[in-house]
């Protein structure tokens, strides 16, 4: 039976939702216990992803393939990044880890920087209607765990608004990213440029680059004595 593009989302989104145990460092953040170099690293891990994944988002933009719609989508994305980035400053000087001597000094973790690997292969070989399925399933998790982050930080850490506000911006999307996918999603059927299987594959192997990522930062956490 053929799906609307919102039945589509709906049932991605539902079929590829993470388990509750899944982020293993969410709840030690949720309750204040996670390490305080440890949301320093989850800072400077996200000063490597938003740039990567700003400039994938760009390439499937631009790329020949990209109907309007999807292009409208990974425009709007690409933007997000960009504001993301302004607003992780706030965040990795409360953290102590603003500095340029402290990014220059990072080495980031594979299992963190597995995410804007396989976003970059996304945008390189993905289907950009797939693609956008994939992401929006994805980022149903992600302003989740932003929110519970927001909280603990406010709460547990004495964090002002100022530096909660990169959790803020993913907690709370606006109402136009949710119309861009499913317009994009709707082009991509009325294309025949959508395979839902496929997509749901690569929504399958982004939710597990999310788990790597946060799973990396909690194997860190345990390592503090």
């Amino acid at each position: 039976m053929a799906r609307t593009a919102r039945e589509l989302l709906e049932r991605t989104a539902g079929n590829l939702a993470p388990g509750p145990h899944a982020n293993r460092l969410l709840p030690l953040i949720a309750r204040g216990a996670a390490q305080r170099s440890t949301l320093a690293a989850l800072a400077l891990e996200q000063g490597q992803v938003i740039p990567a994944d700003r400039r994938a988002f760009l390439h499937l933009a631009e790329r020949p393939d990209t109907g309007p719609e999807c292009a409208a989508f990974f425009t709007g994305l690409a933007e997000s990044e960009a504001l993301a980035l302004d607003r992780l400053a706030a965040y990795a000087d409360a953290c102590g880890c603003g500095a340029e001597a402290a990014r220059a000094a990072y080495q980031p973790l594979a299992g963190c920087q597995s995410y804007p690997a396989y976003i970059a292969w996304l945008a390189m070989n993905g289907s950009p209607a797939e693609v956008a399925l994939a992401l929006t399933a994805d980022f149903a998790a992600w302003g989740g765990y932003c929110t519970t982050i927001a909280e603990a930080l406010r709460h547990h850490y004495d964090f002002a608004d100022e530096a909660c506000g990169f959790f803020d911006l993913f907690a709370e999307p606006g109402p136009e990213l949710g119309q861009r996918a499913l317009a994009a999603v709707r082009e991509g059927l009325d294309t025949g440029r959508l395979d839902e299987d496929r997509a749901h594959r690569q929504g399958r192997l982004l939710q597990t680059c999310e788990t790597s990522f946060w799973h990396a930062l909690w194997e860190e956490d345990q390592r503090v004595p």
